[in-house]
């Protein structure tokens, strides 16, 4: 697999915010996860939440339910060292929490200018499962090696959340809220009972070639096999057949582009979030393929 890895300091360098410069190094073996909280403190609020553009496509300043998943990431990265911020932003979330251990998709925006309209649109008042499972798994893998994350009451209520509204799906739902919910499971696949028949369950409703089409996303916009598996050895995984993943970390590799970083390919909400974007994919791209030992 011919990726350059000499380009993508200078890509990120010209293109990524400085967050996504900072957890590139670390992810090198470079170390420097002092920085990397460092840089991540700039998006946070004193609610304990995060906000200011954390999560690209919702560029207004207060805390956001979305913005969490982008944070619980970076401190699932910098493991073994822990946070405070990590259980400060559980209780950031158990205080937006809705009655039946859900989280909006978005809370009311102070600002809306540059923000997507899913985002803008969201009602405060209804729980969604996209939201909620994606920002549980993240968490999750964070109170791998935290175990005050692991042990906060918000997580208790996200999880029960997760695995019921999981289990009563019925039909398929939409792309995202399909990926992050394998990725919930595969997240808790050793500790919950009831994880390893839901992923059954799902696993119905994913083709084998791993392609699923996003429905009002772009004309060229669909997850693939390592948006719903990115990493060996998890239950997820056994979705798809070894040759499958072998085509889709071909098809990642093969996608840094000639300035050294890799693009994504849904809509164009802002410039900045548009690069933004760009530089956290670069960092995923290389995580996952070092993850996979092709780098």
């Amino acid at each position: 697999m011919n990726v350059n890895l000499d380009l993508i300091p200078g890509f990120l360098a010209t293109h990524a915010r400085l967050l996504d410069r900072r957890r590139y190094a670390p992810l090198m073996g470079g170390g420097g996860e002092a920085g990397v909280l460092a840089a991540l403190e700039a998006y946070r609020n004193p609610d304990g939440g995060y906000g200011w553009g954390l999560e690209p496509d919702l560029r207004s300043p207060e805390s956001q339910p979305g913005a969490a998943l982008h944070a619980f990431e970076v401190f699932e990265e910098v493991a073994p060292r822990t946070s405070p911020a990590a259980v400060a932003l559980c209780d950031y979330l158990g205080s937006v929490t809705l009655p039946d251990g859900g989280l909006p998709f978005a809370l009311p925006l102070t600002v809306a200018d540059g923000t997507a309209p899913w985002w803008a649109g969201a009602d405060p008042a209804v729980s969604a499962l996209q939201t909620t499972a994606v920002t549980a798994a993240a968490a999750h893998r964070v109170a791998a090696h935290d175990p005050a994350v692991a042990a906060h009451p918000w997580l208790l209520r996200a999880t029960r959340y997760c695995l019921d509204a999981i289990q009563a799906l019925e039909e398929r739902p939409h792309a995202y809220v399909l990926s992050f919910a394998v990725g919930f499971l595969d997240a808790v696949h050793d500790t919950e009972p009831r994880a390893a028949d839901l992923l059954k369950r799902l696993a119905g409703h994913v083709p084998a070639d791993g392609r699923v089409p996003v429905e009002g996303g772009t004309a060229d916009e669909a997850l693939r096999p390592l948006d719903f598996a990115p990493f060996p050895g998890r239950p997820a995984r056994e979705l798809f057949a070894p040759e499958v993943i072998a085509a889709d970390l071909v098809r990642l590799a093969e996608g840094q582009q000639d300035d050294g970083g890799w693009t994504v390919d849904y809509a164009r909400i802002s410039p900045a979030g548009f690069l933004e974007w760009r530089g956290a994919a670069t960092v995923r791209a290389v995580r996952i393929l070092r993850a996979n030992g092709l780098l």
